[in-house]
């Protein structure tokens, strides 16, 4: 089981990627580098490993517990892992080249960074929401047995 502590460090290098690629995409120059892209897959990694390990940790501890509320939560989070991934893997079909580990953008910027945004957007709700709900809700599970 991975800690809490592995957890939040996860959570806020996820952030701090997600504020420096905001940075950075701002400026269409910088879209384009080597660099950019580097660290926007290292984000995309981050984010799929962090959401495989929350998966993997939480949810039948949850949904193994007779309360109402844990397993709401686990079912909440569970559901709101598989759209994360659903729309992070449309999003990366659409604005990724895997193999070269570069960004699509053509002449699309505009909308390139409003779908960007949406999805850090949406990524960090979701932290906050593990912060606030899960990781208390695990905790106090874990405090019961």
């Amino acid at each position: 089981m991975i800690s809490y502590d592995k957890l939040n460090e996860q959570n806020h290098k996820i952030t701090e990627l997600s504020n420096v690629l905001s940075a950075l995409l701002s400026d269409r120059l910088i879209c384009d580098t080597e660099t950019c892209g580097e660290l926007f897959f290292e984000y995309l990694d981050l984010v799929n490993q962090h959401m495989q390990e929350v998966d993997s940790t939480f949810y039948s501890g949850l949904l193994g517990d007779a309360s109402p509320e844990a397993n709401n939560i686990a079912k909440n989070f569970m559901s709101g892992s598989q759209e994360i991934k659903r729309i992070m893997k449309k999003y990366a079909r659409k604005w990724c080249d895997k193999k070269q580990k570069e960004l699509t953008i053509g002449s699309h910027y505009d909308q390139f960074l409003k779908e960007t945004d949406e999805m850090f957007q949406m990524v960090l709700d979701r932290i906050q929401d593990e912060m606030e709900h899960l990781y208390p809700m695990a905790r106090k599970i874990s405090a019961k047995s």
